[in-house]
């Protein structure tokens, strides 16, 4: 059945994508050897008697191997992470890893290039996050048997580059597919009526939010410190470790401030438009935006590309500040319990935030971009905010805090519940375009692989040449 069929390949795609979060740390890069055809594990006698796997090549895809540590470095990783290794086999791990290095070796050949520095960048945000949970940096070296820090580095370095070369012949592989409203229909009428999927709980939200006014004096405060750590980088200090010490950007402050972009990457307008007006080793002045103040300097400019570090500081935000937004968003509150005004209304005249301001204060769900949220997948702060709410009550205002030590006050209310149900047609078009689009994109990825193992040299070696993959990897 054509439903079971997307489930079990939606299984596979889901399962992949979990082995390859837990491969991350995993996959190695090297150079391509000539395997001879022996068994690289030939098992031999240890000084006690017993036997002893030899760890060797047991695969090479292009220019990539594959070691049969590998495997068990795949499965300790799981464990590691508190997930069951119960139902994955050697082989489908091993599967798993040659997606990943025949991805990397036809990115090399595609011409995909990833930067030292982008790989600078990654390595900093990873390092950081790992040394997070285990308190020490030598734990995270002594766990992959590595003699140094630099030593690490160097493993690690690699085994990023391939991930994200991998990632990025994914990416190249999908990103022109697209589905029509006819295929989706066409999709949706292919599938029994009682294999139908059936879609959780969900519901619509709104939001009025107002920001504390920041005063004059603040803001200036903020501007001298920024001109303060921009001097000392202009005579000579590190514009990177000036970013790990006072940015109060937590996705670019632990790797030094360090993006890369270009037009099309989501940035705010203010910030693009400083960041494309800068020369290659040009610092910015202290601008605004949204998130608080920032300073740039740009690294490199490739083309339409920019590599560049930043810092920013957001002012503080008053006591009396705060009380005033609480007082003023009391009021709107009021006038809307006393039917003064909706809801909706009250979003698009008084609300600070931009984003939902226009569409009457409704959030957009940013995993699926619609204004659906199911409640099995809400984020556990929204959730624990309109549980309790009742038909279209409205919440008392809420001190909120965002991930950049951001302070607002906000009122929410659900505008719209939907019950557990069968999947329909009109009701969930975009749920249903998502699994049409996704079946679609998996096909593509399968075409691709069976076009690049024709043409690529694979050789598979010892007992994992009795494999049964789901890709034609030993060319029968």
């Amino acid at each position: 059945m054509l439903l079971k069929k997307l489930q079990l390949k939606t299984i596979d795609y889901k399962f992949a994508l979990t082995i390859c979060f837990f491969l991350f740390f995993t996959s190695i890069i090297t150079a391509q050897e000539i395997i001879p055809d022996v068994v690289a594990q030939k098992p031999v006698e240890t000084p006690s008697g017993g036997k002893l796997k030899i760890d060797g090549i047991i695969a090479t895809v292009g220019d990539y191997i594959v070691l049969d540590s590998d495997i068990d470095k795949g499965f300790l990783e799981i464990t590691a992470q508190g997930g069951s290794i119960k139902d994955i086999t050697r082989c489908q791990m091993l599967g798993k890893l040659l997606e990943d290095k025949l991805y990397a070796h036809q990115a090399i050949q595609d011409s995909i290039i990833v930067s030292d520095a982008e790989v600078r960048g990654m390595m900093e945000e990873r390092l950081n996050y790992m040394t997070q949970q285990v308190g020490d940096i030598n734990k995270v070296v002594e766990y992959y048997k590595k003699s140094s820090v630099e030593e690490f580095k160097t493993y690690f370095a690699d085994i990023l580059k391939e991930q994200k070369l991998a990632s990025e012949m994914r990416d190249k592989i999908i990103k022109d597919v697209e589905i029509t409203p006819e295929e989706v229909r066409n999709f949706f009428k292919k599938i029994p009526k009682d294999e139908l999927p059936t879609f959780g709980a969900e519901m619509e939200v709104a939001q009025i939010v107002i920001e504390p006014k920041i005063s004059k004096e603040d803001k200036q405060k903020v501007i001298d410190r920024l001109n303060s750590i921009r001097q000392d980088v202009l005579e000579g200090s590190s514009f990177a470790t000036k970013a790990v010490l006072y940015s109060q950007d937590p996705g670019s402050a632990p790797n030094g401030g360090y993006y890369k972009m270009t037009r099309k990457t989501p940035f705010v307008k203010e910030f693009k438009d400083v960041a494309f007006s800068l020369q290659a080793g040009e610092i910015s002045q202290p601008f605004e935006t949204t998130f608080g103040f920032h300073i740039i300097m740009v690294e490199k400019i490739k083309g339409q590309e920019v590599e560049l570090r930043h810092i920013l500081i957001a002012p503080t935000v008053s006591e009396a500040a705060l009380k005033e937004a609480k007082e003023r968003i009391t009021t709107i509150r009021n006038k809307i319990v006393n039917k003064e005004v909706t809801f909706a209304e009250a979003a698009r005249t008084e609300s600070d935030e931009k984003e939902t301001r226009a569409n009457g204060g409704t959030l957009v769900n940013p995993t699926t971009q619609d204004t659906r949220f199911e409640l099995t997948k809400m984020d556990p702060q929204l959730y624990s905010q309109v549980s309790n709410l009742k038909g279209d009550e409205i919440s008392q205002p809420l001190l909120n805090t965002d991930d950049k030590s951001k302070k607002t006050y906000k009122l929410i209310t659900v505008t719209n519940r939907i019950d557990e149900h069968t999947a329909d047609y009109a009701k969930d078009y975009t749920k249903i375009k998502e699994l049409a689009l996704k079946e679609k994109q998996i096909n593509a990825i399968a075409k691709w692989f069976d076009a690049k193992i024709k043409d690529t040299y694979i050789k598979i070696i010892g007992e994992y040449k009795d494999c049964s993959f789901a890709n034609n990897w030993l060319k029968k």
